[in-house]
C-alpha cells in the first residue's frame, strides 16, 4: 500500500433488503474489519460509508455510488474499500472506467473477499479477470431467461395478467409426448367483450380518430371489463394489442418484416388463431409501462382464436402512427389557473382549459374552461357551457386580494389548507414507497420462478410454476397502475415551508403580492386556499380547504 494519506470509503450495495447474509450493515462491519487490521483502529474509526440498498450491479447509476465518487474529487480518499468486487459493478466496461478514474487520482481499491488490491500490479489484473467472470455470469443469467421466454413462448400459452378485453384466461389439459397430463392456461372468448372489440377497430378505421371513437363508445354506452367507461388510453391499448390479430399471411409477412423474434413458422399461420407476444412491455420501477420495440417482442402463434384479420389490424397500426392526439390543447402559455379544481355540476368531470387562438384587449391568449366529458362525448353526456377562462381567473384573485382586510381569517385557512396538504402528501409518499417495494419484490420473484422453470422442464413443478408467475405478474400490473395514479395526485402537493412563511408574512400586503407571483406560485397558492370549485351553469361555487365558508361568482353570458 502507497503511503497516503485521507480517509477511507467503505461501499456497500445490495439489490434488496434481506437483513441476513450479505446484508449492508454485514458488509460495512467486515470491511471495518479489514481496516483496522491493516491501517489501524483509528482509520476503521474515521472511515466513511456510502450504501445503496435496492440497486442493481448492473449499472453505476446509484445515488450513493454517484455521490461517492463525486466527493472523491472535493475529499483525496486514501482508499475504496468493498466486501466484494460485484458490490461495485458487474459490467467489465463500467469496472475498467471505474478503475482508470481512480488511478488518476492515486486512490486504491481493495475487495476484501477476493484479496484484491490495485496497489500492486497483479492486484489490477486479477481484479479485471474477475470481473470478467462477473459480467459473463450476469449476462448468461440474462441469456438463460431469454430461453426460458423462448420456450414459452413455442406454447403460445398466456402467462397470466390482467387478460385483454374479449377473453378470458382457461385452464386447459394437454397430454405430452412421453405421455404426461399437463395444465396450462389459454384464452378463450368472451363473445359480448369481443363484438366491443370489433367495434373499437371499426369505429376507428372508419373515422381514423381516437377521439372520435371515444366520442362514439360514450355515446353508445359501451363499458370495459370492469363495467368503467372506455378512456382513449384504454382504447389504443386495444388497437395496439397484437393478441386480437389473426395469424394470417399478413401477418406473418408483417411481422417477419419488423424482425420480431419469431418463433413459429409460416405454415403455422393458419387464419384462425391468434399472436401471442412475450417481452412486449417494458416495466420500469416508478414508471408507467412502455411498449418495447418490436424486434424485442417473441411471438409465437396462440391457442386462443384471433378476431381481427392480418391487413386489417396493420392499417389500424399504420393509422395509430400517423394520428395526432386531439385531446383538449392545454394552454401554451401555461395561465390557466384553476385546472384540477373546477368541476362540471352536471356530470361531475373537471373542467380544462382550452385555447381559442385568439388574444384579448390585454393581448392575451384567451382560453375557455371546458367539461371534460361533454368534450369526449361530444355534448351527449353533458351540455354544461364552456367559461370564459381569463375572466373566471381574474376575478377570482381579484375576491382574494380582498381577503386581507380580515388577515386573522385567511392565516387559518392557510394553515388548514397546509395541515390538509402536508397529511396527503405524506399519505401518499408512504403509500408509494410501499407499492414500490412491493412492486420490486414481485419482480423479483418472478426472476426467480423463470429461472426455476427452465430447471423444472418436464417434472410436475413446471405447472405449478408458470400458475404462480401468473399470479405475481397479474400482481404486478396492477401496483403499476397504482403508482401511476398516486404520481399524478403528488406531482402538485410542492410546497415548501419558506414559501409558507413568506405568505404569512406577506397577508398585510396581500394585494400587491399577489399581482407579484408567478402563475405557478398562484395556482400553488388557490390549490393551498381551495379545495374545489363548482360550475353549476349559472354560477361559480367556490369551496375553501377545512372550511364551511363559499365563494358566490355569478356567470353572466360574457363569461361563456
Amino acid at each position: 500500500m502507497k503511503e497516503q494519506s485521507g480517509p477511507i470509503v467503505i461501499y456497500s450495495r445490495k439489490s434488496k433488503f434481506t437483513g441476513k447474509g450479505e446484508s449492508i450493515e454485514n458488509q460495512v462491519e467486515m470491511c471495518r474489519q479489514y481496516i483496522q487490521l491493516h491501517f489501524g483502529p483509528q482509520a476503521a474509526k474515521q472511515s466513511l460509508v456510502y450504501e445503496d440498498e435496492g440497486f442493481s450491479g448492473g449499472t453505476l447509476d446509484r445515488p450513493q455510488f454517484k455521490k461517492m465518487m463525486c466527493d472523491s474529487q472535493q475529499t483525496h480518499f486514501q482508499a475504496i474499500v468493498v466486501y466484494r468486487l460485484d458490490r461495485i459493478s458487474r459490467n467489465i466496461g463500467d469496472f475498467a472506467g471505474l478503475i482508470r478514474e481512480l488511478d488518476s487520482r492515486n486512490i486504491d481499491f481493495i475487495s476484501i473477499k477476493e484479496q484484491f488490491d490495485t496497489s500492486s500490479p497483479m492486484g489490477r489484473a486479477m481484479m479485471f479477470i474477475s470481473s470478467v467472470f462477473s459480467q459473463l455470469e450476469r449476462e448468461t443469467i440474462a441469456e438463460r431467461i431469454r430461453d426460458n421466454m423462448h420456450e414459452l413462448a413455442k406454447t403460445g400459452r398466456w402467462l397470466g395478467g390482467t387478460t385483454p378485453t374479449g377473453y378470458k384466461s382457461e385452464s386447459v389439459e394437454y397430454i405430452t409426448v412421453d405421455g404426461k397430463k399437463k395444465k396450462a392456461c389459454q384464452l378463450q372468448i368472451i363473445p359480448e367483450e369481443i363484438e366491443t372489440v370489433k367495434v373499437i377497430y371499426d369505429k376507428f378505421l372508419e373515422t381514423g380518430s381516437l377521439t372520435k371513437t371515444d366520442a362514439y363508445l360514450l355515446k353508445n354506452r359501451y363499458k370495459t371489463k370492469k363495467g368503467n367507461q372506455f378512456s382513449r388510453f384504454a382504447i389504443k391499448g386495444i388497437l395496439s394489442n397484437p393478441v386480437y390479430m389473426i395469424a394470417d399471411r399478413d401477418s406473418f409477412h408483417y411481422l417477419s418484416e419488423n424482425k420480431v423474434d419469431l418463433f413459429s413458422e409460416e405454415q403455422s399461420f393458419d387464419g384462425v388463431h391468434g399472436i401471442m407476444a412475450y417481452n412486449r412491455t417494458l416495466q420500469q420501477q416508478g414508471k408507467s409501462q412502455k411498449i418495447r420495440p418490436m424486434e424485442e417482442w417473441i411471438v409465437a402463434v396462440g391457442k386462443h382464436c384471433g378476431v381481427i384479420e392480418g391487413k386489417k389490424w396493420i392499417q389500424v397500426q399504420q393509422l395509430l402512427g400517423m394520428n395526432k392526439s386531439k385531446n383538449y390543447r392545454k394552454p401554451r402559455s401555461n395561465v390557466a389557473l384553476l385546472s384540477g379544481l373546477l368541476i362540471c355540476q352536471n356530470c361531475g368531470s373537471y373542467m380544462r382549459p382550452k385555447l381559442s387562438g385568439r388574444k384579448n384587449e390585454k393581448g392575451e391568449f384567451t382560453y375557455s374552461y371546458l367539461c371534460a366529458m361533454k368534450e369526449r362525448s361530444q355534448g351527449s353526456l353533458c351540455h354544461a357551457q364552456n367559461l370564459n377562462g381569463n375572466k373566471l381567473d381574474c376575478e377570482i384573485i381579484e375576491k382574494l386580494k380582498t381577503l386581507n382586510e380580515d388577515a386573522v381569517v385567511l392565516m387559518k385557512l392557510i394553515e388548514k389548507g397546509e395541515t390538509k396538504l402536508r397529511a396527503n402528501k405524506a399519505a401518499g409518499f408512504f403509500e408509494m414507497e410501499k407499492l414500490t417495494a412491493e412492486k420490486k419484490n414481485n419482480e423479483d420473484e418472478i426472476q426467480s420462478l423463470i429461472s426455476a422453470l427452465g430447471k423444472a422442464k418436464g417434472s410436475l413443478a413446471e405447472d405449478y410454476i408458470i400458475r404462480q408467475i401468473e399470479t405475481v405478474h397479474g400482481k404486478v400490473e396492477e401496483l403499476n397502475k397504482q403508482l401511476s395514479i398516486l404520481e399524478q395526485q403528488s406531482a402538485w402537493r410542492q410546497w415548501s415551508q419558506e414559501e409558507l412563511s413568506f405568505q404569512a408574512q406577506a397577508l398585510a400586503s396581500l394585494k400587491n403580492w399577489l399581482d407579484l407571483m408567478s402563475v405557478e406560485q398562484k395556482r400553488r397558492f388557490l390549490r393551498l386556499l381551495i379545495e374545489k370549485v363548482v360550475w353549476d351553469g349559472k354560477n361559480i361555487h367556490v369551496f375553501f380547504t377545512g372550511s364551511q365558508e363559499c365563494l358566490l361568482f355569478p356567470q353572466g353570458e360574457d363569461s361563456k
